[in-house]
């Protein structure tokens, strides 16, 4: 609940210096546009004195419900009684510089009488430039909450997208030490090429991603570590393509973004294989539009039990990061048929990563 006091706490504690600076720069400009609106022959030094208190009773009106009457409207939200604030304390200011206005027109009894009968329209004034103030008051409360709403929306979905990344890394680091596991058991002279490969690829893992964006070139030469380390977890069992073309070293990437469609390609497609399968992958890089194509060989019919682990949550969560980094700004397109699995997708590196 907003507490009336701890608002008007936090607009007196936001009265920063340039909020000031901008305050006394509309207020002389209002009473140059008054002055010059109202300045007659022979009449200058008058002509100064009424503009300055016009713009004086103003300003009163409208720090008046800056601080005291739309803090109570905030908390309240009752239009009527914020109207019937606005109109009492215009109802109390226009006696007053009417008042001092009679004062100051001693030995005029002209102006004095204009002043007296004018009084319905100064309150008129007084109460629309109360009315004015809301308005305004209103304008910026609904873009502090705007900002407030997309602060939340981002921090939210920074939590998301760290959440998604802690799962990616867990997921390749069992897959890969499962075979190195497999490969000490066979005592296989494999065995310490792989923790070479895997401790270069944990470095980019542990090091550069923890940045909101990585050079493309980094992302790929960590892909064709991967493939390096299925070559030599596979040998003959696959045969793996792959084709780039363009120049990676220019442009940035959300790191680890690409990785899970090629993990896809080697849990679904080639692991349980009783024949030689394939992986191919091709990326092309043209100015600042990756495209890149894998396709793989799949069984005929996949067991159940491969359905039933966790291989899809790469997947998922890769194009949830997708649509979270990258909205509206690539497309993906999959095909299944009895024994291939093909992925396409068209990214635009121009994307901001706000994230």
């Amino acid at each position: 609940m907003i507490h009336l006091t701890d608002y008007t706490d936090q607009r007196i504690s936001n009265w920063t210096r340039n909020t000031r600076l901008y305050h006394v720069v509309f207020w002389i400009l209002l009473f140059l546009i008054i002055f010059f609106a109202n300045i007659k022959l022979g009449y200058f030094y008058e002509s100064i004195v009424v503009s300055f208190i016009a713009v004086f009773f103003y300003a009163v009106i409208a720090y008046a419900d800056f601080f005291f009457l739309f803090p109570k409207y905030i908390k309240d939200r009752n239009i009527v009684i914020h109207l019937i604030g606005l109109s009492f304390i215009a109802l109390i200011v226009t006696p007053i510089r009417t008042l001092i206005l009679f004062l100051f027109a001693q030995g005029n009894p002209d102006a004095q009488i204009g002043y007296v009968s004018n009084q319905l329209y100064v309150f008129f004034t007084h109460f629309i430039a109360g009315l004015y103030t809301t308005i305004y008051l209103i304008i910026m409360d609904w873009l502090q909450q705007q900002r407030e709403k997309k602060e939340l929306e981002n921090q939210t979905l920074q939590s998301e997208l760290r959440f998604l990344k802690s799962q990616i890394n867990p997921h390749f680091l069992f897959n890969t030490l499962n075979s190195l596991y497999a490969l000490t058991l066979k005592k296989s002279d494999l065995a310490p090429e792989i923790v070479l490969k895997l401790s270069e690829m944990m470095r980019y893992m542990l090091y550069d991603c923890n940045e909101k964006a990585v050079d493309l070139s980094k992302e790929i030469t960590y892909m064709q570590n991967y493939l390096e380390l299925e070559k030599l977890r596979h040998g003959d069992k696959v045969n793996i393509h792959l084709d780039i073309q363009g120049d990676a070293d220019k442009n940035k990437i959300a790191p680890l973004l690409l990785i899970p469609f090629l993990e896809n390609a080697f849990k679904h497609g080639i692991k349980d294989a009783t024949s030689p399968g394939f992986v191919n992958m091709d990326i092309q890089i043209l100015d600042r539009q990756l495209m890149m194509k894998i396709e793989n060989s799949r069984l005929p019919s996949i067991p159940k039990s491969i359905d039933k682990r966790t291989g899809g949550i790469g997947l998922i969560n890769v194009k949830r990061r997708m649509d979270i980094l990258y909205p509206n700004h690539h497309s993906l397109n999959i095909q299944e048929t009895p024994n291939t699995y093909l992925v396409e997708l068209h990214l635009n590196l121009n994307n901001n990563i706000e994230f």
